[in-house]
């Protein structure tokens, strides 16, 4: 136990975090091109997805189960072999031992990794030449790193941070991209559990208790019931009962429910329950995992078939699974669409876990959070979520240990809201902030920015949710499409504000023949929404375009229709012919009904200030808005010599309270233009 005294010492160093590993390793690339590259000693971090080597592990492709498999091989090497040979063979076949797992080829690694710095790709190579491990080893080189390069998640979530070994005390961390850094936060600390996983929960515990009884610790046996207790007064919140199958039972009010903590521990009749001693307990047991294992072993199918027919209580997992494989129940009233197995084997691999999660997020302090009751069709498909209001709390402790912490991102505009709900909120003193923006490398005339407040016939544009399903509105959008595609070479985007309203837009073009117009100029694309067709219809977009400038013909290019916010919106590279102008279509304020934002707004007015006049969750509608804009408008110029124009399709733009929260690289160039004639003339040139 006593490995304190081992313990490497942590050299200063600078934390380097971006949101995909894509980004990352541009930016281990641009390390290795610099002059620094040859003598700076960094490390790449990733998650085991990325950097496991043993196939075997990697196949099982969920995450969670990657990671559950990995610590048990871990643990097979610590036990002693004679431990459970009454169990005969059955035991055996899961007593692997992680061959990439040695500790002499890992501290090699290691060593290799600080000599010569590598991208997570080059790291794996390495470990699959050496037969090490790189998740471990690439660890074992933080203390004598000067650069860690690692995800958002492994540097923002406490326990992965301290799991990994990374010690932020007096270091300097670099955010990049972190136009999203608020709403990252909140995500990685929310949880949701649905009431189908809190079943299964109930039912595998329950068995392993009844397996184990005569074996447990009085105290263990304690918990393991109070564990119970939870999961049943969960469901009965959702309005079901655990010891039915959750996607026979019907909710009779269905609807969305915004809790206080507090007022969601009375209301499930848990507040005499210490969750921070459960929590503990979960950490410390590994209870979740023996679950995981316990499932493993003995719920084969074959378990299934043998219970009673009439049986119509949860009989196990294997029955569980059975009725969504099915998609119907027994007594034949068919369901909801069948959901697709797979993906439901893989996510209540071990549905434990999940559940922790949501207990730990409910000790967080009562104002600073909320619990959404999701209650639907069944309680199957009724969720528990739990929001958090203020990231603060879990950023403060990173901004307290370091020595500097750099936000950046190259659209970072409007500024205000990390300063109030990021910094000051944390308790940060706001002399020690500095700020710092510059201008963009291209020069001033590669780019055409121009808010147009009326199209071709003089209507004014206002895409508010009252006046933007208006025939004529939709009709002016598409002349001005009609226009432009005429006069500009190669790609166009054209940004909706969501997909509902681009498939309201397309179906009405479709309906006045526009469309047709259209594709005379250009081949138009829709952005697909389920995220692996992105890939290729980018690929099919930018064949198009490229085929289009070789051949001359009276095809120009291609037109993208896409949403803010969408898979398009962000991280994506529209440069050079890709895009060649970018059109913003009305507004994309958030969707100000969802229960989740009013909370987030109502707990804003209560605990900020009020600035200038303006209500503080007014201003957050607004800056989300602006942020999702200038994502979105950022994606066409991405180099020094590319060139594109920026068409701002709405009045509201020209007002300086929302024109002033545009990047100023954009600004200082911006043209008002009240009517479409001048605008037209100005895109021409």
């Amino acid at each position: 136990e006593d490995d304190d005294d081992l313990e490497e010492e942590h050299v200063t160093k600078i934390y380097y975090c971006s949101r995909t590993h894509s980004q990352l390793s541009q930016f281990v690339r641009e390390v290795q091109k610099s002059p620094f590259g040859k003598d700076t000693r960094l490390v790449s971090l990733g998650s085991r997805q990325s950097l496991c080597v043993n196939e075997e592990v990697r196949r099982l492709g969920a995450l969670q189960l990657i990671n559950d498999r990995c610590t048990e091989m871990q643990k097979n090497k610590h036990e002693k072999k004679s431990d459970e040979d009454m169990e005969g063979k059955k035991r055996r076949v899961s007593r692997t031992v992680c061959p990439f797992y040695s500790y002499e080829q890992m501290q090699f690694l290691r060593d290799e990794v600080l000599v010569e710095v590598k991208d997570i790709e080059q790291l794996v190579a390495l470990g699959r030449e050496t037969k090490a491990c790189p998740y471990y080893g690439s660890r074992y080189a933080i203390p004598a790193a000067q650069l860690v390069v690692l995800p958002y998640q492994m540097l923002l979530h406490e326990p992965t941070r301290s799991a990994a070994g990374i010690k932020l005390k007096d270091q300097v961390v670099i955010i990049d991209e972190a136009h999203n850094l608020i709403d990252t936060i909140t995500c990685i600390h929310s949880a949701e559990v649905s009431g189908s996983q809190l079943c299964c929960a109930h039912s595998q515990l329950l068995q392993y208790m009844e397996r184990y009884r005569k074996r447990l610790k009085a105290k263990n046996l304690m918990y393991i019931k109070q564990i119970l207790y939870l999961l049943e007064r969960f469901v009965a919140v959702l309005g079901g009962n655990v010891n039915q199958n959750p996607n026979c039972q019907a909710v009779s009010q269905t609807g969305t429910v915004l809790k206080s903590i507090n007022d969601f521990l009375f209301q499930s009749q848990i507040d005499n329950i210490n969750l921070f001693k459960v929590q503990r307990y979960c950490e410390k047991s590994l209870i979740s995992r023996k679950l995981f294992g316990f499932v493993e072993r003995y719920g084969g199918p074959a378990t299934a078939v043998k219970t009673n027919k009439e049986n119509q209580k949860l009989a196990g997992l294997q029955n569980f699974l059975l009725t969504l494989q099915q998609g119907s129940d027994k007594d034949g009233t068919p369901q909801s669409p069948p959901v697709e197995p797979e993906g439901d084997q893989l996510r209540t691999a071990s549905p434990l876990m999940q559940i922790e999660g949501f207990l730990s997020a409910l000790t967080n302090a009562n104002q600073d959070g909320r619990v959404i009751l999701n209650r639907q069709g069944t309680v199957g498909q009724s969720s528990l979520k739990f929001l958090l209001l203020n990231p603060a709390v879990h950023f403060a402790k990173v901004v307290e240990e370091c020595r500097a912490v750099i936000i950046a991102g190259g659209t970072m505009q409007p500024v205000a809201d990390f300063r109030e709900q990021l910094l000051s909120c944390a308790g940060v003193d706001p002399a020690r902030v500095v700020e710092f923006s510059c201008g963009h490398v291209i020069p001033p005339e590669n780019i055409l920015p121009i808010i147009l407040c009326s199209g071709p016939s003089n209507q004014q544009l206002e895409f508010t949710y009252q006046t933007r399903d208006l025939p004529q509105m939709m009709d002016e959008t598409g002349r001005i499409l009609c226009n432009l595609c005429n006069v500009v070479p190669g790609g166009v985007v054209c940004f909706f504000p969501s997909y509902e309203y681009e498939k309201q837009v397309y179906a009405h073009w479709e309906k006045t023949g526009l469309l047709t117009r259209l594709a005379t100029k250009k081949k138009i694309f829709q952005e697909p929404k389920k995220a692996n067709q992105v890939e290729q219809v980018l690929v099919e977009y930018a064949k198009c375009i490229k085929r289009c400038s070789q051949a001359g013909g009276q095809m120009t290019g291609a037109l993208l229709l896409s949403v803010v916010g969408g898979k398009m919106s962000e991280g994506i590279n529209f440069s050079d012919d890709l895009g060649r102008c970018v059109i913003m279509v009305g507004m994309p304020y958030p969707n100000i009904k969802s229960p989740e934002l009013q909370e987030k707004m109502t707990w804003l007015d209560k605990t900020m200030p009020r600035a200038a006049g303006q209500a503080p969750s007014r201003v957050l509608i607004e800056n989300l808005c602006m942020k999702a804009v200038n994502q979105s408008i950022g994606r066409a110029i991405r180099h020094q010599k590319d060139f594109a124009s920026i068409l701002l399709l709405d009045h509201r733009y020209a007002r300086p309270a929302i024109f002033n929260k545009l990047p100023q690289w954009i600004r200082e160039r911006t043209q008002m233009k009240p009517a479409f004639g001048s605008a037209f003339a100005e895109l021409r040139k």
